[in-house]
């Protein structure tokens, strides 16, 4: 029997966790609030702020589906990106809810691309193919630069959707040319392993910089500016080398998409998620993402036919987890 609605969704990434109310059957996720991660002991926590912040009288939960920024395994889980520590059996209980589903937040966003529309999405050239005529074993991958680097696939599986969930974020991140070369040996200066997360994220843009300063020879002060100094500077153009870093961040960023796309096969497209890229507005529509997407040698022409498209809606992944509890409800 399906659980009793209203049901909780939540997005918990390493800087905010985003909450809404699912009121009835296929009804959107309204009520949205966001709540700054470090200003809660845990999800429980924020979970019970935002609840206590609903209008009085409204109905509480009694089923909840919360995505996390970080890989689930055992009761006990750590946020990857922030200070949460906490048992899901204690935050079940604490909360008062019959069900509660985790999910890996890219899970949830690649669960929400089968019902984005058209004015959630920006693409290069033509939107991809509407989801609901996407034929059984049809694969959608979606790549979110944020705090860190998420990465999460969908299947198609008869009237089901599958997530593919993984931490693709931190495999090696390949270079593409003698410069990146350059990079990246300055970038294995601070950290042993670079991972795609170590460069293309909130938390690695700034390593970016820095290496790109490096491989520049350069002594331009950007030791210590932050992801918002660099993303402002490269934007304006004052700066050489935040301006490079920019341009470099989505050159990366198409090619590790584009192996995304190879390696799961992700003929339905790709789609890129997270808080950053689209504060680069046309700069990155400008840039050679595309380009880098498919240059892949003699697989040029099958990644030439996957479309890639950005989420514009930052709250996609709500309604991912919405429809996860839905599918474990039927």
């Amino acid at each position: 029997m399906s659980a009793a609605y209203p049901w909780l969704v939540a997005d918990i990434g390493g800087t905010n966790a985003r909450f809404g109310i699912v009121a009835g059957p296929d009804a959107p996720v309204e009520d949205v609030r966001v709540l700054p991660v470090a200003g809660h002991a845990g999800p429980a926590s924020a979970a019970q702020a935002y609840l206590q912040g609903r209008p009085a009288g409204a109905e509480r939960p009694r089923s909840a589906a919360f995505a996390l920024a970080t890989a689930l395994e055992g009761d006990r889980i750590e946020l990857t990106n922030a200070a949460w520590s906490f048992s899901r059996r204690e935050t079940q209980a604490e909360l008062g809810l019959d069900t509660l589903l985790w999910l890996n937040d890219f899970e949830a966003q690649a669960l929400s691309l089968p019902r984005l529309g058209a004015a959630q999405l920006r693409a290069w050239g033509e939107l991809p193919a509407a989801p609901g005529a996407a034929p059984s074993g049809t694969v959608m991958a979606v790549i979110g630069p944020g705090t860190g680097l998420g990465v999460g696939g969908v299947v198609r599986a008869g009237s089901r959707w599958v997530a593919l969930p993984g931490e693709g974020g931190h495999v090696t991140l390949p270079a593409g040319d003698d410069f990146e070369s350059e990079v990246l040996r300055q970038a294995r200066r601070e950290f042993p392993h670079v991972s795609a997360e170590r460069l293309l994220s909130g938390i690695g843009l700034p390593v970016l910089c820095r290496s790109v300063a490096a491989a520049l020879g350069s002594d331009e002060a950007v030791a210590t500016l932050t992801t918002e100094q660099i993303v402002a500077r490269g934007l304006s153009r004052e700066s050489v080398v935040c301006d490079r870093s920019l341009d470099l961040f989505c050159a990366l960023l198409g090619s590790f998409a584009g192996n995304v796309a190879l390696t799961l096969g992700s003929r339905g497209g790709v789609f890129i998620g997270g808080g950053i890229v689209p504060r680069l507005g046309e700069r990155f529509f400008q840039s050679e993402f595309r380009r880098r997407f498919e240059a892949k040698g003699r697989f040029q022409p099958f990644l030439a036919g996957i479309p890639t498209a950005l989420i514009t809606d930052t709250l996609a992944a709500l309604s991912g987890a919405a429809l996860a509890l839905q599918q474990s409800e039927a």
